[in-house]
């Protein structure tokens, strides 16, 4: 029902506009800061469209979705989510985001008469239910993204955007949004591959809202040689930051966790030693483990429409193959005997350890400690076989010894 009566406002809305002065329309570019909750880490951008004549204040919001669409979360894992355009009154708006704590900058555009115009008759044309839909990517076409290209669409010149320094990569801009929330940025480093760490155009820079607000602030609209004018002509905060920072995760961080994972496999390798037994139960929880991540790295490597996730190197340890192998180490470390599946999991680990500060990606702080987790086990199997070899070889030689020995007193 909110869609419709915001759908008939804009509707009534734009006949009310011709009828009056174009003048009278003022166009602004809105940046929501971040948020405490990880869907708003980012923070959010939007169009604010306002009547002075009539006082009418609307607001479009190319960051809607519906929970309700048919397999949902489906698409959502395949990242075929369908975003929508949404048009609501500044009042509602607004309210969100004194609630959540945001802060609200209003950049007004320096639009002509026609351009303010199309830009309105462009929005409310995304209404329309067959064009109010769009594939939304969360680097490449998001929220922040279509708001900039509808803007450039009815600008009479050419934007040129500042150049500012430094350029950053996908995944260092992520980084500066989820510093204090160091679980969902190890999340994303394990889901990302290679392709967020080359170093970004300005333009794609702009997927963010806060860099689309920095580029907007020094953008300049030219016309010709001679005709120049900034693309903004006013900045006011709407809505204050709250004053109190958003509490920062209070969970033990990735990296501690994990050096502490490590520390007990460590541990539970020498009491293997010092026991002379495997703890098949424990190779089969790890395996267990490493084989489900592995489907969701391989299924999204190959299946998935998410940017950035079919350049994903962690493939290389985490795949389904440990799921395929679990039955047999299981099998032969409960009749105690080899298998060369220990050999070959331990040249793959050692091989990625060895290799990984040349491998073009970022993997955070979690991967490496958990590979030498994971690498504690055919160390352990191994030392284990080696122990047995060598008993074998010593049970051996008894007998030949005692063979030996009294062939020598015959002999005397």
């Amino acid at each position: 029902m909110r869609r419709f009566l915001a759908f008939f406002i804009a509707f009534v809305a734009i006949f009310t506009v011709r009828a009056q002065q174009l003048d009278s329309i003022r166009i602004s570019l809105l940046t929501c800061s971040p948020g405490p909750k990880v869907y708003s880490l980012y923070g959010h951008t939007a169009i604010r469209c306002q009547n002075l004549t009539r006082g009418e204040d609307i607001v479009f919001n190319y960051g809607v979705f519906s929970f309700d669409q048919p397999h949902f979360v489906w698409h959502f894992v395949l990242g075929q989510c369908d975003y929508m355009v949404d048009a609501m009154p500044w009042t509602v708006f607004v309210r969100e985001y004194q609630h959540r704590g945001s802060s609200v900058t209003g950049q007004v555009l320096n639009l002509t008469s026609q351009e303010a115009l199309a830009l309105f008759v462009r929005l409310v044309g995304n209404l329309q239910p067959d064009q109010r839909e769009y594939r939304y990517n969360f680097l490449y076409n998001n929220c922040t993204t279509k708001v900039r290209d509808v803007i450039e669409g009815v600008v009479e010149g050419n934007i040129e955007y500042p150049h500012l320094e430094p350029r950053n990569t996908y995944r260092q801009i992520l980084h500066q949004y989820t510093a204090g929330h160091p679980w969902a940025q190890e999340g994303n480093d394990f889901l990302l591959g290679e392709n967020v760490d080359t170093v970004l155009s300005a333009r794609a820079e702009m997927f963010a809202p806060e860099y689309l607000m920095n580029y907007m602030a020094g953008a300049v609209v030219r016309v010709s040689k001679t005709e120049v004018r900034p693309l903004v002509s006013d900045t006011e905060i709407l809505v204050n930051k709250n004053e109190h920072p958003a509490p920062l995760d209070s969970y033990p961080s990735p990296l501690l966790v994990c050096g502490a994972f490590l520390l007990f496999c460590l541990f539970v390798m020498l009491m293997e030693r010092w026991l002379h037994f495997m703890l098949w139960g424990w190779d089969a929880l790890l395996m267990l483990a490493q084989g489900i991540a592995g489907v969701l790295i391989t299924f999204m490597f190959f299946f998935s429409e998410h940017p950035a996730v079919n350049s994903n190197w962690l493939i290389w340890i985490f795949n389904p193959y440990p799921l395929i192998g679990l039955p047999i180490v299981i099998k032969a470390a409960r009749k105690r005997q080899y298998t060369p599946w220990h050999v070959v999991n331990f040249v793959i680990l050692t091989l990625f350890i060895l290799f990984s500060p040349w491998i073009p990606q970022d993997f955070g702080d979690m991967v490496v400690p958990l590979a030498l987790s994971l690498l504690t086990r055919p160390i352990s199997y191994l030392l284990h076989y080696r122990a047995r070899g060598c008993a074998k070889a010593d049970q051996a030689a008894v007998p030949l010894k005692q063979v030996n020995k009294k062939k020598g007193k015959k002999s005397k």
